[in-house]
């Protein structure tokens, strides 16, 4: 596992672990960010066209899909768990605002099942770090978008070694402590959550990956309180 690519067996084994996160998920990342990562979400939302196809790699639960409304929604995850509990979460609240049902595929980053310059966005929420191979993502995430459509990606900030330092301390003693106790395990799921930040590469480091991949307009910027970075590029 690198900053670029996850082994198969190590990739394997975080789908597993991810999955079991799904009954805390949302509790344990609201603890992990002191209650930033609606904040968080809000800005990445922001940023996505008011209209058009929008795409997120990695849906997870649905956590950020739930607040995307008005828009045709497309939301993708390797995990089918994830996607029955998403599907289940998002269509119950876009139903009751009369918008249209979201579509839920099963699928990777890397070999994304759509039509070329198919989407006016694709976003990826705290999954980019889990992509098997970033760089073969993005291309995809770029194949699939319109000319001039968006790539929002918003994960944990690692500005320098020092700073990763400290991050890694923070997951691994406060988000690991607390993960503990609401799971009621030692081996708790959120271990290899802090495996693969270890090895996220800095902000620095994908800024200059999206410009390699062929994307323009290219910015990395970390948000307060400095614990997450939201990428962003287009594409040409």
């Amino acid at each position: 596992m690198d900053t670029e690519i996850i082994g198969e067996s190590d990739w394997n084994e975080l789908q597993r672990n991810l999955e079991a996160t799904i009954p805390v998920y949302d509790k344990i990342n609201n603890f992990a960010t002191l209650g930033q990562v609606k904040r968080w979400r809000r800005k990445a939302q922001n940023l996505l066209p008011e209209e058009g196809n929008i795409l997120e790699i990695g849906c997870g639960p649905g956590s950020f899909a739930e607040t995307i409304d008005g828009r045709k929604l497309f939301c993708l995850d390797p995990i089918p768990e994830m996607l029955r509990i998403a599907e289940l979460r998002v269509n119950k609240i876009r139903n009751n605002l009369g918008h249209s049902m979201a579509e839920f595929h099963k699928g990777t980053a890397e070999d994304l099942p759509f039509e070329d310059n198919f989407f006016d966005a694709v976003c990826t929420l705290f999954s980019f770090r889990d992509w098997f191979n970033k760089r073969k993502g993005l291309s995809e995430a770029k194949r699939v978008l319109k000319p001039g459509g968006l790539l929002v990606i918003l994960d944990p900030a690692k500005i320098n070694s020092f700073h990763g330092y400290l991050g890694l301390f923070w997951m691994k003693y406060w988000v690991g402590g607390y993960a503990r106790l609401v799971c009621k395990q030692k081996e708790h799921p959120w271990k290899w959550l802090t495996k693969t930040y270890v090895s996220f590469g800095t902000t620095k480091k994908y800024t200059k990956m999206l410009k390699e991949e062929g994307f323009q307009e290219v910015r990395g910027r970390v948000i307060f309180p400095g614990m997450a970075t939201i990428w962003t590029g287009r594409a040409d």
